[in-house]
């Protein structure tokens, strides 16, 4: 075949498909030229054709080169053709909008994971192009509390298909579905993996009254107040604070209800632990006074480490309970009697660590009057020996005469 014919058919061709095109059509095309509100799109006809720059996106964008880009690639649906003023108008947004539905109604049913690209901030959440406007609210975007979402737009966000009604264009998208069912399947993991008096490294998450929330893994576990410290702790901030590094000891671990009990003192040496290298029976050390009961005083002599005063080393003098020269929260000086570590046990005495006062002198006693008693003629209640020997002859005279 001669070039000519061929050229002659390649034109018969192309005057084909300029017969051919008609309002409806779809067609594809290279973006060749971009203005701010409309790009042009050779598509292989005789001229080239504009899509405004409504008919790009689904969302509302403020310039064409926000949607598209030269030399792109774009599937186009023919709006409307008029060759007398060589006008061709072209819709993206007619064809991605009908791709769209019948790919978001299958991620639906399959509840599938996705990428969008977040396009726009709006107030109550987030929009993303999905071939039509998805909407992710505020609330559907982390598992946590989000206060500010400015620097959200241009992140790429993995999302299901939350709702999705074509008739009313309406589609929910979430990344949270997506960031708690990961949660899930890792918790379920970490706490398989876990074993009771297990010791790890965590990360503190949270800090409230009754305890502080440690990441181990990507589950939180509770370190409950009581086991911040071997000493007593009045709220956890005073010790801790967001984003420590602590080791915690796995107290128990209950799938069941998705909790994780830790401890922090567990993995400490313990105050009794200590006290032995550190106390001697015999040492006078100080103390405070901690709680006060009928029968002595316990006194805290390190912390964690109480010891009992009895209400019998409390003081020289007698006392009817300790309240009569103590008082909780005083500090005092004691003595070690005895330190039993291994019973968690110590015997204290304050009043060895004071001198005795002097004894008194004793007061003289008046004189013992040595003169005879007088006597007393009853028999009955005398208690003399002559007393009682004239008695007993008196009245048993006649019968103790047998017995001589």
């Amino acid at each position: 075949m001669s070039e000519e014919m061929k050229n002659q058919e390649a034109t018969q061709d192309e005057l084909d498909q300029f017969v051919s095109l008609k309002k409806g059509d779809t067609v594809k095309g290279t973006i060749v030229k971009l203005e701010d509100n409309q790009a042009y799109v050779s598509i292989g006809y005789k001229y080239d054709g504009v899509i405004p720059i409504r008919e790009l996106s689904s969302l509302h964008v403020d310039s064409a080169s926000d949607a598209v880009e030269v030399g792109q690639e774009v599937e186009a649906k023919v709006l409307s053709i008029d060759d007398e003023k060589e006008k061709l108008v072209l819709s993206k947004r007619a064809i991605d909008s009908e791709n769209a539905w019948d790919q978001l109604q299958k991620h639906f049913e399959d509840q599938d994971v996705f990428e969008v690209v977040v396009a726009d901030v709006v107030k109550g959440g987030l929009v993303a192009d999905v071939g039509v406007r998805g909407f992710i609210p505020a609330s559907m975007v982390e598992r946590h509390f989000v206060e500010d979402f400015s620097d959200y737009k241009g992140r790429t966000l993995r999302v299901k298909v939350k709702e999705i009604d074509r008739e009313n264009n309406k589609v929910i998208l979430s990344q949270k579905d997506v960031l708690e069912q990961e949660f899930e399947a890792n918790k379920a993991t970490v706490m398989a993996g876990l074993q009771e008096g297990q010791v790890i490294e965590g990360t503190v998450q949270r800090l409230t009254q009754f305890g502080a929330f440690v990441d181990v893994g990507g589950v939180d576990g509770l370190v409950h107040v009581s086991e911040l410290a071997w000493t007593h702790v009045d709220k956890p901030s005073d010790v801790l604070s967001e984003g420590d590094k602590v080791n915690v000891k796995v107290l128990k671990v209950d799938p069941e209800k998705g909790k994780i009990s830790l401890s922090m003192k567990a993995v400490q040496p313990g105050p009794w632990e200590t006290a032995g290298d550190k106390f001697n029976s015999s040492d006078i050390v100080t103390g405070v006074v901690k709680r006060l009961v009928d029968f002595g005083a316990f006194v805290e002599i390190a912390p964690g480490v109480e010891g009992l005063v009895h209400i019998s080393q409390i003081s020289h003098k007698h006392i009817g309970t300790p309240h009569e020269v103590l008082k909780e929260g005083q500090e005092v000086q004691v003595k070690i009697l005895d330190m039993n570590p291994s019973e968690q046990r110590v015997s204290l005495s304050i009043k060895e660590t004071e001198e005795a006062p002097a004894q008194a002198p004793k007061s003289e006693r008046p004189a013992r009057n040595n003169a005879p008693r007088e006597e007393i003629n009853n028999p009955n209640v005398s208690l003399s020996n002559q007393g009682l020997s004239i008695t007993l002859g008196e009245r048993f005279g006649d019968k103790l005469s047998k017995f001589k």
